[in-house]
């Protein structure tokens, strides 16, 4: 499932191809994914202009200039395709073939035809994403970012806010207390794993045995890896070209994650793979000692 850093940069590169576009027509070809009626797709989305793209920790944001706006989540096979009318194509999201190959294929379950000619595709293999149409107003009220932490590069992502989620969740191993979005919003699985390494925390230490200064180191890496994340355009593990023009290439850097067996960056000693509430998580047992029982 794509995370912030990957949300982002589909954000900033499709922010440059679709700002002042007009949506000429929609075809919704699977209607789960998108699920408004016909009419209000007339009356709202054909004709309205893209103002401006925003997101709020993993959900991208397309305002439109009639006070609406359109919620996209990719989830775990999502993508979203911006094909020029020239041929140029900007892709982010899963990586698959979909985003290089002949559109639509059988992943393409929305089409938003602008009257430039340029085509944007909701890809979505698995048909667990969505897209959502609300007020501007009231994206604050949707059920899913309603409940949703702080960003972690915002300033309302504190060390105090912070400590009281994690005594909050005391009795919660370390890194599902920090993939738990009410926490912190838009950290996934591979950020988790790359911030509790550079904060020398075990991911099964208990989030209310941390001292005051582990809880910050790891309120720090946090913000640094996230950081980091968004400086090399997210993580992609086949190459494509993402919505920037170019590859995600943070694995390229990454200090453990995907990296088990290999020496462990800081220390040398050979990293392991666990699994931490159902999530595959990579770790150095010297960097990151293991709690005591």
């Amino acid at each position: 499932m794509p995370e912030l850093p990957e949300v982002e940069t589909i954000r900033r590169g499709l922010e440059l191809g679709l700002t002042s576009q007009t949506i000429k027509s929609v075809e919704i070809l699977w209607y789960k994914s998108f699920p408004v009626p016909a009419d209000l797709i007339q009356q709202i989305v054909r004709g309205a202009t893209v103002r401006h793209l925003d997101r709020r920790a993993k959900v991208l944001i397309i305002e439109l200039d009639n006070d609406y706006s359109m919620l996209f989540h990719l989830k775990m096979t999502g993508q979203l395709v911006l094909e020029k009318a020239d041929g140029e194509r900007f892709a982010g999201g899963h990586p698959t073939k979909s985003m290089r190959d002949s559109l639509p294929d059988r992943s393409t379950k929305v089409i938003f035809d602008l009257e430039s000619g340029d085509r944007l595709y909701f890809n979505d293999f698995r048909k667990f994403g969505w897209i959502k149409l609300v007020p501007t107003a009231e994206i604050g009220y949707d059920p899913l970012v309603a409940r949703l932490g702080p960003e972690p590069l915002s300033i309302d992502f504190t060390l105090a806010g912070f400590r009281q989620q994690l005594n909050r969740h005391k009795g919660s191993a370390i890194k599902p207390t920090i993939l738990d979005q009410s926490t912190v919003s838009g950290v996934g699985n591979i950020y988790a794993d790359e911030s509790l390494h550079m904060a020398r925390i075990h991911p099964l230490r208990l989030s209310g045995s941390l001292t005051t200064a582990e809880s910050k180191r790891l309120f720090e890496a946090i913000k640094t890896i996230i950081a980091l994340g968004i400086e090399h355009g997210g993580t992609s593990f086949s190459a494509y070209v993402n919505a920037l023009g170019g590859k995600g290439d943070y694995l390229e850097h990454a200090r453990v994650f995907r990296r088990e067996g290999q020496a462990c960056p800081v220390c040398g000693t050979i990293i392991n793979k666990i699994r931490v509430a159902g999530r595959g998580t990579h770790f150095c047992p010297k960097c990151q000692l293991e709690p005591k029982v």
